[in-house]
């Protein structure tokens, strides 16, 4: 008997608010940097410079403190690939819902074959008004299906902050919803990694 009262105490039992805490805070910060690298200028730099601190974040507490390695590798690589489908997808999403419907022209379609980043690029001029001239990327939906001269209903941000978006081409319908699926599965194993990772810390 004095052996078993002798014996080392167990690990003490973890809070489960802080894991839980922690497992909803990395996600929605990678989820937030995606989301601002959506707009142009300075907030791109502060959508990267939150994901990246996301990541910093994540990888210290999972596999510096806690000794997880193995779950602060999957969710390093589930919020990285999060922020690539979130702001995406909460864009087109907010642009599709929220945006303002505005008649437009397609004048120029072209094919920059860019190294780096979109290759179409298309010129899009209001009907009406001031025929305001907007130049947009494959990020707001510029693609070959659209043609000089066609009529287009693009999408403008109520707030004048983010680029239009041009309406979806005969097989993009789809493309919004997966983007949304996609991240909402990342969101969840990102979360799920950190959580196990803060229950099961050594």
């Amino acid at each position: 008997m004095e052996a078993f009262d002798n014996a080392p105490a167990g690990p003490p039992s973890r809070p489960f608010w802080r894991p839980l805490g922690w497992a909803l805070l990395i996600p929605l910060l990678f989820t937030l940097g995606g989301w601002l690298a959506q707009y142009p200028h300075g907030l791109i730099v502060a959508g990267v410079a939150v994901a990246l601190a996301a990541l910093a974040v994540a990888a210290t507490l999972a596999g510096g403190i806690w000794h997880r390695p193995g779950a602060a590798v999957l969710l390093s690589c589930a919020g990285i690939a999060l922020t690539f489908f979130a702001g995406p997808g909460l864009y087109e999403l907010y642009m599709t819902k929220a945006g303002k419907p505005v008649q437009a022209v397609v004048t120029k379609v072209e094919d920059r074959q860019a190294r780096r980043g979109a290759d179409m690029f298309c010129t899009v001029v209001e009907t009406g008004g001031g025929r305001t001239v907007h130049h947009v990327s494959e990020q707001q939906n510029c693609s070959g299906d659209f043609e000089p001269l066609q009529t287009v209903t693009l999408r403008t941000d109520p707030a004048g902050l983010l680029k239009p978006r041009l309406p979806d081409g005969p097989g993009g319908k789809g493309d919004t919803a997966l983007a949304l699926e996609i991240a909402a599965g990342l969101f969840l194993v990102t979360g799920a990694a950190m959580f196990y990772a803060g229950r099961r810390r050594r």
